[in-house]
């Protein structure tokens, strides 16, 4: 039987709360304070916490931040907030709370959140295994995602930390960077991870049928609609739904987004009737959603209700040091794709891989490799088989907006003594056949010193062997 805590400085608020919930099965304790909610937390140990926010002395935040402060997992709380106080709600699900409910709140709407929560609980622990098969092989990268950065590394935490969380995501990054793969981990690290996964690019609808696409219609609501027809949040029932390019829809359709996130109800175009959907947004923009707001473009109340814990991916040329590690993986994925042996890359097309600047990020490169991939006549990539702007990116400047021309000295310097790196420890290592104890001794570095700048620099000494 489940064990549920209700936590409120209100006797009255408490009675109504078990009565609402007595009939759901529930073991139900109270507290009517901070510190009585710890003791009963430390010794009943239950499944689920209703913690109102406002208290005397010992506040939901106290609570919260004692909760995280201790070993052991966090429970799943709900907060109790005020009406209108979103944004305080939110902070609370920052330090970990899995949702709010705002007083006052419906009969049906308290005990729809506590169901939805209590199965939250119990998927994700039949997903445990799961997640924990998503690590990628030797740590580096998590699933269908690469990278030995430390920006990178971040992410991949990140995901691993808010998958279980059944909370609304923003996850952001300049184009091609990779935001549709990280919902997709997400979700299959998810207690969703067997439901459906249905992505939507809200950019490229007209602002006309992005509320038909994403909430369905019924039959005669407009022109043109000859039958019903379900939305993508019905689609995305009981699993996830991707909307990418958030901060390009129109107002009518974020005042429905953001009843949908509240109430878990929506009403298809054309239709009086409300249809429960139960989906988790993930939302993907490479737009400042945070200045939209302000601006008055994008709905205040909805980013603070999808703001929760965002993920931030940086850009391919902020991390390198990745390069390498991601033409692997991309040849790899090449070979099976083509049928194909597998592929390798000359130390001058990866050097030249390496220095460009991709504004275009891991999208472009990927979509340069399967270029030359398809081309090479040789069985390795050689410098002929890249893109001209690749192999000559002096000749396509990279446009002001994507990489700032007017460097200050000391990042200037850092490029240019990256590069020398770069091409003198190549040129070394194809002397000596990839030796790196012959390799070290001519360039007068102890063999770990060199083994640690290979690293940095993204240099794969198996490349070199037999050169």
């Amino acid at each position: 039987m489940p064990r549920v805590l209700i936590v409120d400085d209100e006797p009255a608020a408490r009675v109504g709360m078990k009565r609402a919930l007595a009939k759901g099965g529930y073991d139900l304790a109270e507290a009517k304070d901070g510190n009585e909610a710890l003791s009963q937390i430390a010794a009943l140990a239950p499944d689920l916490v209703f913690l109102d926010l406002n208290m005397p002395g010992l506040d939901g935040f106290g609570v919260l931040d004692r909760l995280n402060a201790d070993e052991g997992p966090l429970p799943l709380v709900v907060v109790l907030t005020a009406y209108g106080s979103e944004r305080i709600a939110v902070e609370a699900m920052k330090k970990g709370a899995y949702d709010y409910l705002a007083k006052p709140y419906e009969i049906e709407e308290l005990r729809l959140v506590a169901q939805r929560a209590l199965a939250t609980r119990d998927l994700s622990r039949e997903n445990a295994e799961l997640k924990a098969e998503l690590r990628a092989r030797d740590g580096d990268g998590l699933g269908a995602m690469v990278g030995r950065s430390a920006a990178m590394r971040a992410v991949f935490d990140m995901i691993e930390k808010i998958a279980a969380l059944d909370v609304a995501v923003p996850v952001t990054g300049e184009s091609g960077t990779g935001k549709e793969l990280v919902a997709r981990e997400i979700h299959a690290g998810s207690a969703r991870a067997k439901g459906p996964f249905v992505p939507v690019n809200c950019a490229a609808l007209p602002g006309t049928l992005i509320e038909s696409e994403l909430f369905g219609h019924k039959k005669g609501a407009f022109t043109g609609a000859h039958g019903d027809r379900k939305g993508k949040f019905e689609l995305a029932h009981g699993g996830t739904i991707f909307l990418d390019e958030v901060g390009d829809m129109s107002q009518d359709a974020q005042a429905k987004l953001l009843r949908v996130l509240e109430n878990k109800t929506l009403e298809p175009l054309g239709s009086a009737a409300s249809v429960e959907v139960d989906a988790r947004v993930i939302a993907a923009t490479h737009k400042d959603l945070r200045t939209l707001a302000s601006e008055g473009i994008f709905r205040p109340d909805l980013f603070y209700r999808l703001n929760v814990v965002d993920v931030a991916l940086p850009p391919l040329r902020e991390r390198r040091d990745d390069i390498g590690l991601i033409v692997e993986r991309v040849l790899s994925d090449l070979s099976r794709k083509h049928g194909r042996g597998p592929r390798e890359v000359s130390p001058d097309a990866l050097r030249a891989l390496g220095v460009y600047p991709w504004p275009g990020n891991v999208r472009q490169l990927r979509n340069a490799l399967e270029r030359s991939f398809v081309l090479a006549s040789g069985p390795r990539l050689e410098l002929d088989d890249l893109p001209q702007e690749v192999r000559e990116p002096a000749a396509s400047p990279v446009p002001p907006s994507e990489e700032d021309a007017s460097l200050s000295f000391a990042e200037a310097k850092r490029r240019a003594m990256r590069a020398f790196e770069l091409e003198f420890i190549e040129r070394k290592l194809r002397e000596h056949r990839g030796n790196i104890s012959k390799t070290a001794q001519v360039l007068g570095m102890h063999r770990q010193s060199l083994q640690q700048k290979l690293k940095e620099l993204g240099i794969v000494v198996n490349r070199y062997k037999g050169d």
